[in-house]
């Protein structure tokens, strides 16, 4: 067989491959473009729901029926959230620790951000607090509880570093009390004549600094002073981080951040816009929306994976994966969406007070996730106890309309009578 026969293959063949690196620009780009298209569709099976990104811009432009616009934006922005995370991994195996590792834990939960900083500009003050409570439901109770459901099936005890998952759970402590102090402090001052709404808007502002100056120091001490403690947990994650990275060029992944970004702010404009009218024409209380749809916009991809982790040996990943972004929801989201609240001066702050009901069961599920990690040691049983906890929640919160009476203020007519 003569050289000409094989030269034209070899020739197409590197051509195709380099094609996205051609010196004309008029080859390159549009090259470089259908590649990151392709490597966006390809980094996950969801992504066949990225169809509803232009269908859900469409329905809020068009002002379709207000259920069909909180659907087609609801799953537009699934796949948006994984993809994030596809691009977060790529950015954060760029850079050097501890960056890389503050990159990622800071970008992780930017839809959330995203979702709540639109309602609280929408006024949504409700919405935006049962959908952080939900989130970081969803992650102790749900994911934990399915992280250790997953070890259990496959050895019959889960070992894990009860140092760092005892830290962890501490700062869920430190949350949960940030919430029980303005909610009985508005019940102490019920019947006062000088009102409680402005002293606890005050003590809200103040309490969220504190958290978020708490949180820089959480940062501090687990990627620089006691970095480790958690070695083995952000060697695992920028493991997987690499294995899913390494994809993109650093400007290909800005770029690609930059998109994802924009598209996600633009479906959740549409989405909070679609919930009052939701509310009004399927009569689903705004808690039930906040608390458990909402949650489900969250980086399922990271949850998937600290799944499948605890199901391979590795509880110390997924228990940092759920925990963590808990913290990150309670000790950083929340109280950055009370001092945007205060910058953007809302019709309707938004404060840490939270309805009564929902505190003390955010509360009860920090207790009951503590008690669980107090031996260093999980298994099947105790997954089952937090999924269990969880649909008890979630079938209370589905029964609990919006106009309920606040435990507080149950609480504080009963003393305010003696």
């Amino acid at each position: 067989m003569s050289s000409y026969e094989n030269t034209p293959l070899l020739g197409a063949a590197e051509g195709r491959k380099l094609l996205w690196k051609d010196n004309r620009p008029y080859v390159r780009w549009p090259a470089n473009i259908c590649r990151l298209i392709w490597l966006f569709a390809a980094s996950s099976n969801i992504n066949v729901l990225l169809v509803f990104v232009p269908l859900g811009s469409v329905a809020g432009t068009r002002s379709w029926l207000p259920t069909t616009v909180f659907i087609l934006n609801f799953l537009a922005i699934i796949p948006l959230s994984v993809l994030l995370t596809f691009v977060i991994n790529e950015l954060s195996t760029k850079l050097r620790q501890p960056w890389g590792g503050l990159f990622s834990i800071m970008f992780t939960n930017s839809v959330k951000i995203i979702v709540s900083v639109i309602a609280v500009q929408d006024n949504e003050i409700r919405v935006v607090q049962s959908y952080m409570l939900g989130t970081i439901l969803s992650n102790i109770l749900l994911v934990l509880g399915c992280c250790f459901l997953a070890g259990g099936i496959r050895s019959q005890e889960s070992n894990f570093n009860t140092a760092a998952a005892s830290t962890m759970s501490s700062l869920m402590v430190v949350a949960s009390v940030s919430l029980i102090i303005p909610a009985t402090l508005d019940a102490a001052l019920h019947n006062s004549k000088s009102g409680s709404g402005d002293k606890i808007v005050m003590l809200s502002r103040g309490a969220a600094v504190i958290l978020l100056i708490l949180y820089i120091l959480y940062l501090y001490f687990r990627l620089i002073s006691h970095a480790s403690l958690f070695n083995e947990n952000q060697a695992e994650r920028s493991e997987e981080a690499r294995q899913s990275g390494q994809t993109l060029s650093p400007i290909a992944s800005v770029i690609a951040l930059v998109i994802v970004l924009v598209a996600s702010t633009i479906n959740a404009h549409f989405l909070v816009g679609s919930i009052n009218p939701l509310f009004k024409t399927t009569h689903i209380s705004k808690t039930f929306v906040g608390l458990i749809l909402l949650p489900i916009l969250g980086n399922s991809k990271e949850r998937v994976t600290a799944i499948s982790v605890a199901y391979k040996g590795k509880m110390d990943l997924g228990i940092d994966v759920a925990i963590g972004s808990c913290i990150q929801i309670a000790l950083f989201v929340t109280p950055l969406l009370v001092i945007l609240s205060w910058i953007m001066h809302t019709a309707d702050p938004m404060t840490l007070h939270f309805q009564g009901f929902e505190t003390i069961v955010f509360f009860v599920s920090v207790l009951v996730v503590n008690s669980l990690l107090q031996d260093g040691k999980s298994n099947y049983l105790e997954g089952s106890m937090c999924l269990g906890t969880y649909i008890i929640i979630a079938l209370a919160f589905r029964l609990y309309p919006d106009d309920a009476g606040d435990v507080e203020t149950v609480v504080g007519g009963i003393f305010g009578s003696k």
